[in-house]
C-alpha cells in the first residue's frame, strides 16, 4: 500500500497513526515532492464516482481557485491541474494494489477496507 501524506497534516499524522496501531505496512510517501500519477487519481475519481471526492476543499490553493472555476474545469484540465498542485488533493491519499483508493481520513472507512 502507499500513503501519500504531507508532515504538516493532522489527519495524515492520525492517519498513520491508526496504520500503525493496526500493523498495517504501508509506504509512506510525500505527497508534494511525489504526487499521485494522473492515472491513479482518475482511477480513483471512478471508484469514488466523482471527482469532487479527490479535492481538498478546505485547503488555501482551492479556495484561491474558487469551487465556481474548479466545477467548470474539465476533467482532463482538474486532473493535470492536480498532478502539478498536490496540494488540491485531499489528503491523506491511500493506493492498495488491488485498485482500492481511500481518500481523507475517517476511521470507520478505513477500517472496513483494511481490516
Amino acid at each position: 500500500m502507499k500513503l501519500f501524506s504531507y508532515s504538516s497534516c493532522s489527519t495524515c499524522r492520525r492517519a498513520i497513526k491508526w496504520l500503525k496501531r493496526n500493523d498495517i505496512d504501508f509506504e509512506l510517501i510525500d505527497i508534494l515532492n511525489n504526487p499521485p500519477s494522473k492515472e491513479m487519481l482518475i482511477l480513483a475519481s471512478e471508484q469514488y464516482g466523482d471527482r469532487k471526492y479527490l479535492l481538498n476543499t478546505s485547503g488555501l490553493i482551492y479556495r484561491s481557485i474558487g469551487s465556481e472555476v474548479v466545477k467548470k474545469m474539465s476533467d482532463y484540465n482538474l486532473f493535470e491541474k492536480l498532478s502539478i498542485e498536490p496540494r488540491l488533493i485531499k489528503r491523506p491519499f491511500l493506493y492498495k494494489p488491488n485498485k482500492c483508493f481511500l481518500v481523507g481520513f475517517k476511521e470507520e472507512k478505513w477500517a472496513e477496507k483494511l481490516l
